[in-house]
């Protein structure tokens, strides 16, 4: 996370082949069990929203809007996010490795220069390194 400061990124390895990694990624049901409730549908333009609590330190209001940029099933998932104040893209790369999945994640757009974005930054970064973890335990459930 330290390298790039207008970024977030992972790259884990989870031992669930692409199938269960990709619907523990894409029904709102499995979403809801690893990140937070909301209507994602991989379909190119779908708009939609995830709901969380709010945090008023870095002045969230716990709703974040997205909107589906690119879906290829299996391999690719990319989203704008943006918490009313502030978009991003949002990026999940699935590559098959042996009977598992290399899972990507680059969070980016933050601008360094902003506190709010910075402090934001901390906040996702500590929050998206726990995800793997909990999409593998969805993908293990399937």
């Amino acid at each position: 996370m330290a390298d790039d400061p207008t970024a977030i990124r992972l790259d884990e390895f989870l031992a669930h082949p692409p199938a269960k990694v990709w619907r523990a990624l894409t029904e709102p049901e499995l979403v809801a069990r690893w990140l937070m409730p909301g209507d994602i549908r991989p379909e190119v333009g779908h708009r939609f929203t995830f709901t969380t609590a709010p945090n008023e330190r870095a002045g969230f209001a716990g709703v974040v809007h997205c909107q589906v940029l690119e879906a290829e099933p299996e391999k690719l998932l990319r989203l704008s996010w943006s918490d009313g104040r502030v978009g991003w893209t949002v990026t999940w790369r699935l590559e098959p490795e042996g009977r598992g999945t290399r899972l990507f994640l680059d969070h980016e757009g933050f601008d360094p220069d902003d506190p709010i974005q910075r402090m934001s930054r901390r906040i996702m970064g500590g929050g998206w390194r726990t995800v793997p973890r909990k999409i593998a335990e969805v993908a293990a459930s399937l």
